[in-house]
């Protein structure tokens, strides 16, 4: 008999034990809550916490202590907004002096969440980011064991696991309705952000913004990538943003990644800044696909974004039309994943999000642009715990 373990054996071991850690130690953190309610710390607070703020707000295991921007007049116009009653700061050291929390949410400008998720996790709190959590994979893996090392936890963006499509679709794979899976794509872009240059700046890009999402897709129903191989591109080298006017454009806004998973599947992903939609960046006017998956005995079709998710249509029949399927979104919204996480927290269960995940991802998109530089496919080291959906 062969005493090696094979590498899928070898990850699926590790993930379980993994996991077995994990949770004991959010049972542990249930334990100790006060009250079992969760504080919570907001920093970042632009145009995304107008989705996350009410999201906290509803739980009743929740509370948000306090807020945070560099720009203090916006801390201080969302407290009064959405009547947080919250103490409001100009800087992270501020915030971390102040009313104690449990947990930091950071909605920041991309290219430092790194810095403020060490600083939070340093200063002895979980956290939960907005993508990416770091701005290159060795960053985000050392926040990981560091959080580890402090029986902490941290979650990364996006929360697209959690969708009832998302389960769909991964149910219809495994249950072999598609036959053998060979193929994916992916697909989201619009003409741009202009609120703010920090998507066009260096550490910016539309990988970490828009492709981030259909990447955790198809990992999540694929499983992990073994390899990447990547074109990336400046198309419009000059922005107009309504903080700083006009810009160089230093990352990429327009990019084609295909990753190789096990068994022979290939999968798509296309994202950029220049792309025009009619049908309107909004999932809610959305009816076409975003994603699409190919077996050798049918196919699916995510309608809508995969961020937004409207249905999943269904083709497995030569002479029957497609049928729409799983329409319910079962309250599922994109922003849930700071209020999910943070509840699992107080209830000591394991969320569907995993942090591996999104580790994951950020090295799929550091792959990327180093393949587009050197035309070479770029091999991957990371993996993390699959199936999702059990």
């Amino acid at each position: 008999m062969n005493d090696q373990l094979s590498r899928e054996q070898f990850l699926k071991t590790t993930a379980m034990a993994a996991a077995a850690l994990l949770v004991s130690s959010l049972e542990g953190w249930a334990a100790a809550l006060p009250e079992k309610k969760l504080r919570v710390a907001v920093i970042g607070c632009g145009s995304v916490s107008n989705r996350y703020i009410p999201q906290l707000l509803s739980s009743k295991l929740i509370e948000v202590v306090s807020l945070c921007d560099i720009k203090y007049e916006r801390a201080v116009a969302q407290n009064k907004e959405y009547k947080v009653n919250a103490a409001t700061y100009r800087s992270i050291d501020e915030q971390l002096k102040g009313v104690p929390f449990d947990m930091l949410v950071t909605l920041t400008d991309m290219q430092v969440h790194g810095e403020l998720n060490k600083k939070a996790l340093l200063a002895g709190k979980h956290v939960w980011s907005e993508k990416p959590m770091a701005n290159t994979y060795a960053e985000g893996k050392a926040l990981l064991d560091l959080a580890k090392s402090k029986k902490l936890r941290i979650w990364g963006a996006p929360a697209v696991v959690n969708s009832p499509q998302f389960a769909f679709m991964s149910k219809t794979i495994q249950e072999g309705k598609l036959g053998r899976i060979a193929s994916a794509h992916g697909q989201y872009g619009h003409t741009g952000p202009t609120w703010s240059a920090f998507f066009y700046e260096k550490g910016g890009g539309s990988m970490p913004d828009l492709g981030v999402y259909n990447m955790a897709t198809l990992t999540g129903l694929l499983g992990p990538a073994k390899s990447v191989m990547a074109m990336t591109s400046i198309v419009k080298p000059e922005r107009t943003v309504d903080d700083k006017g006009t810009i160089k454009v230093e990352a990429e806004d327009n990019a084609h990644v295909l990753l190789e998973h096990d068994k022979g599947v290939i999968s798509h992903v296309m994202c950029g800044f220049n792309y025009f939609d009619p049908h309107g960046h909004e999932a809610g006017n959305q009816t076409l696909h975003s994603i699409q998956i190919y077996g050798d005995y049918g196919n699916m079709r995510l309608i809508g974004y995969d961020w937004e998710t409207n249905g999943v249509m269904l083709d497995t029949s030569w002479d029957k039309p497609a049928v729409l399927m799983s329409t319910d979104k079962g309250g599922y919204e994109w922003q849930e994943g700071a209020r999910v996480t943070g509840e699992s927290i107080v209830n000591g269960t394991e969320p569907l999000i995993n942090v591996e995940h999104a580790l994951h991802v950020l090295e799929i998109i550091e792959a990327a642009r180093k393949s587009s530089a050197s035309g070479m496919k770029v091999k991957l080291k990371s993996s993390f715990p699959w199936p999702i959906i059990k």
